[in-house]
């Protein structure tokens, strides 16, 4: 998947009155498209401003009534945008299982479930992800193609990390069995689950320090772990690093205006919005 995937503008308008308003809603060159999405994405930030002023007990004990119904105006507004997205597309189900569709229906369930489980409004702030539309509000096209070089160098090293996460997984297994062994209960070692967590808080160099080794061999033990975590940090690094450098000279990029990957690999123009494009990422 590449970010010009997330995009939510590649949903067929439909006849009449309802392609009008997918122009208004899903389109972003239209002075129409540009103020929606705007308005939108404002609306997203004061909501999520909402949610994190009413998590401080001095503005919640003040302002708490204000900011509830805040909370619930925007979620009602949310709600009739959410409705007038899947009307205003040919086909509402394929929206509705897209990224964008998704992320659009945990946007509004939290405010709902805090009818029967309070405190699940504060998941609210997963509206931020709808953020993602300025990529084509503030016409940040240009950056979507370095975006995708990560994501594909990230997808291309996937098969190595899985294999450096066994290993590891495997490593703090064995440590965290040994840690126990050493230690013991009366040390905080209670259990060997409990000791693998200390190895993976460990070999990350975290140290949250809540559980510690107390006798020689224990520490011993913990300052190997520790020297070796430095080493275990360094390789998913640059397992990526090598593979974005492989893309950045084998890979044209994408067009810098529209962010359109589809031209031919000697093409010097977009054939899509006619920019020059550049020879290599």
């Amino acid at each position: 998947m590449t970010i010009r995937d997330l995009s939510d503008s590649g949903f067929e308008a439909p006849p009449g009155w309802r392609g009008k308003l997918h122009e208004v809603i899903f389109g972003w060159e239209t002075r129409g498209g540009r103020l929606f999405d705007i308005g939108l994405i404002l609306a997203i930030l004061l909501s999520v401003l909402a949610v994190m002023l009413e998590s401080i007990g001095e503005f919640r004990d003040a302002y708490g009534e204000a900011i509830y119904y805040a909370e619930w105006i925007f979620t009602v507004l949310f709600t009739i945008e959410y409705g007038l997205r899947l009307s205003s597309v040919e086909r509402p189900g394929k929206y509705a299982t897209s990224f964008f569709g998704i992320i659009d229906l945990l946007a509004i369930l939290p405010t709902y479930l805090s009818i029967f489980f309070p405190g699940a409004q504060y998941l609210l702030v997963i509206r931020l992800l709808r953020i993602l539309r300025v990529f084509r509000v503030l016409k940040l096209a240009k950056y979507v193609a370095s975006a995708n070089v990560i994501l594909a160098a990230l997808k291309a090293s996937a098969h190595k990390i899985a294999v450096f996460m066994a290993t590891v997984l495997i490593l703090v297994t064995i440590v965290g069995s040994l840690i126990y062994f050493v230690e013991g209960a009366e040390n905080g070692f209670t259990s060997i689950p409990r000791s693998i967590y200390w190895a993976i808080v460990t070999v990350t160099t975290v140290g949250y320090g809540d559980i510690s080794p107390q006798s020689i061999l224990g520490q011993l033990l913990a300052s190997l772990v520790m020297l070796m975590g430095y080493a275990i940090i360094a390789v998913p690094t640059g397992i990526v690093t090598v593979e974005l450098a492989r893309l950045r000279t084998e890979q044209v990029a994408d067009c810098q205006r529209c962010g359109s990957p589809e031209h031919d690999s000697d093409a010097r123009f977009c054939k899509r919005c006619g920019e020059r494009l550049p020879a290599t990422l």
